[in-house]
């Protein structure tokens, strides 16, 4: 009772109800709590402003990502940006399907081209071919454009088509002996058992100077190991004739699914990626798979094949103001499916070391989780689009996701990744100071080019049109090592009859001398298809051959 009358007097003192009382007080506390939170909201978006702004503010060229995102609303007025000169860092977008990837790729080519930078993509739905064609400012491109604080100008950057197949763009082929064991035996399927094997017959060529040119060059090759060329072998180990069957039968299969048309000549030659157009804009060269994307083996394997070859024959350059190149590898996921140690330790090779040539790297796939640990250490930029998690399996790729991004006070990055739209991405990059940039949500900007395919005619257009289609359109079948083979038999069965019947006069009638493994390199790199690339024959990564020294033109 004490306590009920010492609270009661006070409110009646005043004149009001107790009640009255109450509701005042609470009124006045919600008041004061209300002023507090958005005093902290203000702050925090001091905060975050601040940080976008301090994280993505560069000296030098950069290309625009988008806006950063705060609660799905645009929240600061810095731009989400990457330095030019950070694109040989590498990089990884990654995102489920339908999420955006495929418009990202397409963004950062836009500025690449026009920044005077060449590009190389594969192209395996063939809507990329929109590259070619200035964008439409239709209703939604424009309000993205406005909501992200830029304005929406279409554009276009030369694009050059090209096939493994030659049937929508130049053919880009590869000598066998270019291309090297380590990669054939991806493209074949082979064993452990079959790789070896094949890898001694490579050896075996390389030492008698027999260029393989193409899959008959290396079919001839084996039929003659497995027969009349057993001797040359007994040095070598030699291989079992089951072996030599189950090596033949696999590439009478590789040139029923169109394999043949890869291998042959005129070889590419990887100077034609660097090119520029006649106004500095950079040549986006579209490798288009639409045709054979049903043989991802293949393809990738190809591509690595490029990759090598640019490492092996671009000189050192350390860091450029912008990239020599920026390859974008789309599907990545189907380069390291299956792939045993040594193929994987190679794509870290030339992965860590190709950035000293001046060309960056981009993997594009679904989950940082497809690429192997020790090739993502090497991506400095990130762009993840939304991923969603149905099963379990899905919830653990998305932590893993998220725990492969620096902390952020401003996002929940697991749930954040899961709320983003179409669109829309986390960001962080490689800083020029050599450490990450804040994670940012960021609403991407719409590219300049046509979102979608062009023509099937127009590409016809433009692959006849091509400065390339003089040098590659028409397959060459130069002497090789199908036909020393056979010449070899030849004059091995044409020198016995004289044998047999005793010296003529003048020594004629002497079986010829049988050429050194010397004598054999000598003439074939005196053959004109070895005086186009150098004089001394060497193997790097991959098994990839090159030259130790080398007289090739400079094109570009």
């Amino acid at each position: 009772m004490v306590w009920t009358d010492r609270t009661q007097r006070r409110p009646r003192a005043q004149g009001l109800p107790w009640c009255r009382v109450l509701a005042r007080d609470r009124g006045d506390s919600l008041a004061l709590t209300a002023r507090r939170d958005n005093d902290m909201i203000r702050a925090m978006a001091g905060d975050f402003a601040r940080t976008m702004a301090e994280g993505y503010s560069f000296d030098g060229p950069t290309l625009l990502l988008g806006a950063p995102l705060r609660d799905g609303a645009v929240a600061a007025p810095t731009a989400v940006r990457v330095p030019l000169a950070m694109m040989n860092r590498h990089g990884l977008i990654a995102g489920a399907t339908g999420t955006g990837k495929t418009r990202t790729l397409q963004l950062l080519t836009d500025q690449l081209s026009a920044a005077g930078v060449p590009v190389f993509l594969a192209d395996l739905k063939g809507d990329l071919s929109g590259l070619a064609a200035p964008g439409v400012a239709d209703a939604k491109v424009l309000e993205r454009a406005k909501s992200v604080g830029v304005e929406f100008v279409p554009a276009v950057s030369p694009v050059e088509f090209l096939s493994l197949t030659g049937s929508s763009g130049i053919p880009l082929r590869a000598t066998v002996s270019s291309f090297g064991p380590l990669l054939l035996a991806r493209a074949l399927q082979l064993n452990e058992t079959q790789k070896s094997v094949l890898s001694l017959v490579f050896k075996y060529c390389d030492d008698q100077g027999l260029l393989l040119l193409d899959l008959p060059d290396l079919k001839a090759v084996l039929q003659y190991l497995g027969g009349d060329g057993k001797e040359a072998l007994r040095e070598y180990g030699g291989i079992s004739p089951a072996t030599v069957g189950v090596l033949l039968r696999k590439m009478i299969e590789l040139e029923q699914q169109g394999g043949d048309a890869f291998f042959g000549e005129p070889s590419f030659d990887v100077d034609d990626l660097l090119r520029t157009g006649p106004d500095g804009r950079g040549v986006v060269s579209a490798l288009e798979l639409s045709d054979i994307q049903d043989r991802p083996d293949l393809f990738s394997t190809f591509m690595m094949w490029l990759l090598a070859s640019l490492y092996r024959e671009l000189p050192e350059v350390g860091d450029l103001p912008k990239p020599k190149l920026v390859f974008f590898f789309d599907e990545a996921h189907l380069l390291f499916e299956g792939a045993d140690k040594e193929f994987l330790s190679q794509v870290q090779q030339t992965v860590r070391l190709i950035r000293s040539k001046g060309v960056g790297i981009f993997f594009v796939t679904q989950t940082p989780k497809d690429v192997p640990a020790d090739v993502l250490a090497q991506l400095g930029n990130r762009v993840q689009h939304a991923l969603r998690a149905f099963t379990p399996d899905d919830e653990e790729k998305l932590r893993a996701t998220a725990d492969t991004f620096p902390r952020s006070e401003f996002y929940d990055v697991a749930k954040t990744i899961q709320s983003l739209g179409i669109g829309e991405a986390l960001v962080t990059i490689l800083t020029p100071r050599g450490v990450p940039s804040p994670v940012a949500a960021t609403l991407l900007a719409p590219p300049a080019s046509l979102m979608g395919p062009i023509p099937p005619a127009e590409i016809a257009k433009r692959v006849a049109a091509s400065p390339l289609r003089k040098e590659y359109a028409q397959a060459v079948d130069r002497e090789s090592a199908r036909e020393v083979l056979q010449k070899r038999v030849e004059e091995g069965a044409g020198a016995a009859a004289p044998a047999r019947g005793g010296p003529t006069p003048g020594g004629r009638g002497r079986a010829p001398a049988e050429p050194s493994a010397t004598q054999t390199l000598a003439k074939a790199l005196n053959s004109p298809v070895a005086r186009t690339v150098g004089r001394e024959l060497v193997r790097g990564l991959f098994g990839v051959l090159g030259l130790s020294t080398t007289t090739r033109r400079r094109r570009y």
